[in-house]
């Protein structure tokens, strides 16, 4: 055998004889980090994750605020095709405190409201779990949005009588208009709302009066508020032998007297505030 293959180790035994400096042999996981670095690694995205959630919770009030002031600022924008941007802001505003109106009193009853959402064409609504632990309590949440509403529409009442520019006549008039529109006794409109204080029978009056309007003024509003509004007054007539209906309904002889006289007070102001800032208008 020559001296080269006596000199030849086998692989993986240590350096060759010749080898000028010794060297460790390879451990098994040499080459990776050390576990306290691998663990940082894999820990601090997920510390980054659970900071931004902590964050968009402590942001979502906002985040609510944010849907209310963005469907209010899409609705401006539709509304403004159809009246200009000046008075498609003031519509809009009233809308607000209308439904503000609502949000207010829901909370004094201990039930909590969302903010206002905003519906082009079709208003804004609010959210909430329920209507009160009865029908008065029901009755004063939708006397509540148009009382709020004519309060509001007073300011470009005033405006108009102040300068006499037809810009807050207009406003004014379509002001009344929303809230006498909304007293109609028809849920889930305000004035349906209304009267559930006094006498569900009535909302087969208001019923049949929108039939009518909806026959003389064709329009998809009104067509999906009679929808919806004999759907509801189905449901509530069909529980209304139930112990928890009964109950619901059952309310003191004193607070269904005031219940009409704000209802017809109301009613009757917001019909003469159309009166008096409709303008005839000849094509």
């Amino acid at each position: 055998m020559s001296e080269s293959l006596r000199e030849r180790r086998p692989l993986g035994l240590g350096p060759p004889a010749d080898s000028p400096e010794p060297y460790e042999p390879i451990q098994p996981g040499s080459g990776r980090p050390p576990l306290r670095k691998r663990l940082a690694r894999w820990l601090a995205p997920l510390g980054l994750v659970a900071l931004k959630a902590k964050s968009l919770l402590l942001l979502l009030p906002n985040l609510k605020l944010l849907a209310t002031f963005g469907t209010m600022a899409v609705s401006i924008a539709a509304y403004s095709l159809l009246f200009g941007l000046p008075f498609a802001v003031g519509f809009v505003l009233l809308l607000l405190l209308h439904e503000l109106g609502h949000v207010i009193q829901l909370r004094r009853e201990g039930i909590k409201a969302s903010a206002p959402i905003f519906i082009p064409f079709l208003g804004a609504m609010i959210a909430a779990k329920s209507l009160g632990k009865d029908a008065a309590a029901e009755a004063r949440d939708g006397l509540a949005g148009p009382i709020a509403g004519t309060i509001a529409t007073l300011v470009p009442l005033a405006l108009w009588l102040a300068t006499g520019a037809e810009f807050w006549r207009a406003l004014a008039y379509l002001g009344f208009l929303l809230n006498l529109f909304n007293l109609m006794p028809v849920v889930p409109l305000d004035g349906g709302r209304a009267m559930a204080a006094l006498s569900p029978a009535v909302w087969i009056a208001g019923l049949a009066g929108l039939v009518v309007l909806a026959f003389l003024y064709p329009s998809p509003i009104l067509i999906l508020i009679l929808v919806f509004g004999a759907l509801e007054s189905w449901r509530r007539w069909k529980a209304r032998a139930s112990a928890q209906s009964k109950a619901y309904y059952a309310i003191a002889t004193r607070t269904r007297a005031l219940v009409a006289v704000v209802y017809l007070g109301l009613a009757a102001a917001l019909a003469v505030g159309v009166a008096e800032t409709f303008v005839s208008r000849s094509l």
